[in-house]
């Protein structure tokens, strides 16, 4: 957003979240020291709250660009139209609740290994990782053997080790979702197939450390099937047709990433046409729902996951930070 709002010649007050701040630091020194003049790019730190509630109520500010959790995302779009005296541009990136359907006519090795990396990469905690999987009947058995094997086989530790693949959670805040939700789906009749513990070997030191995990047995339309977690919890169930799995996975306001395995052009091509999300995938290995590159593929959401329906990195994404004028000359 910072690069989109520069290049089309805006200043920014650029602030990064505050749980985790650093690289937006750096962000802010790599432009600097590539030569944006003093005063384009200013940097603020610090909580939200108070930060937000100036930045929707100021008269002086043109327009505002966020990414964050919906929560946060609507009360911006809401505050901003209510608080400044005539409309102006928002682009907001909110989250996601991506599902994955794996096909009878699917590469089970392919299915499993791009499921665990976009689920449970950065240990759940980005707007396109995997929460939920839509398996066909006829490769369940098989395809949860696999999965639960692989899951297995992650590496749980401190991220700064080369071997190390699921790092700690970011705050506690965090720990309590995920711990609130692993009693809901006990109490509410759903299986923990793999996980759901959090770690308190003194081995992990201050990190807040829990185990990568795999759910089924939920109904469709559960709520934890519906709503973001950002925490590293996989739903699995099963479906019968593709229409029936689509349907499924459209069954959220999220609309961000999407992907599908399967070796039949065909389902690939009905997987495109009505599946509700701005960025979809077929067979993706190194990351079922995750894995846009700019230069290549542009990266937005629809409905509750983004406002614009550009996506960054796209031939239109520009075009949400500039005014268009018409001018006429007449001699």
């Amino acid at each position: 957003m910072c690069t989109g709002a520069l290049l089309t010649g805006n200043t920014i007050v650029f602030k990064p979240t505050s749980e985790a701040p650093l690289s937006g630091i750096k962000l802010y020194e790599a432009f600097i020291s590539g030569g944006v003049p003093d005063g384009v790019l200013n940097l603020v730190t610090g909580p939200g709250g108070p930060f937000g509630k100036t930045v929707v109520s100021h008269g002086d500010i043109d327009g505002i660009a966020f990414t964050g959790s919906k929560n946060t995302g609507i009360w911006i779009w809401r505050e901003f139209t209510q608080g400044q005296r005539y409309p102006k541009p928002l682009v907001i990136e909110m989250g996601g609740k991506n599902p994955v359907i794996v096909s009878g006519k699917a590469d089970l090795t392919k299915a499993v290994e791009g499921v665990v990396r976009s689920a449970f990469g950065y240990a759940g905690q980005k707007c396109s990782a995997t929460s939920r999987v839509y398996v066909q009947e006829e490769v369940y058995s098989s395809f949860m053997e696999q999965l639960k094997q692989r899951v297995g086989s992650i590496i749980v530790g401190d991220p700064r080790e080369r071997d190390t693949f699921f790092g700690p959670l970011i705050d506690h805040k965090a720990v309590d979702t995920f711990t609130a939700a692993v009693r809901q789906v006990i109490a509410e009749g759903g299986t923990i197939e793999t996980g759901g513990e959090v770690l308190t070997d003194p081995s992990y030191g201050k990190g807040l450390y829990i185990t990568p995990t795999v759910v089924n047995g939920l109904p469709q339309g559960h709520p934890l099937m519906k709503n973001e977690l950002f925490v590293p919890i996989l739903i699995v169930t099963t479906y019968n047709t593709l229409q029936e799995a689509v349907e499924y996975a459209n069954q959220t306001d999220f609309g961000l990433t999407a992907g599908i395995f399967s070796e039949d052009t065909g389902e690939m091509d009905y997987f495109f046409s009505h599946v509700r999300a701005g960025v979809a995938y077929t067979n993706r290995a190194g990351g079922a729902t995750t894995g846009a590159w700019p230069g290549s593929q542009s990266f937005t959401g629809w409905n509750a996951s983004g406002s614009t329906g550009r996506g960054s990195g796209g031939p239109y994404y520009l075009l949400s930070f500039v005014r268009e004028q018409a001018q006429t000359r007449v001699s």
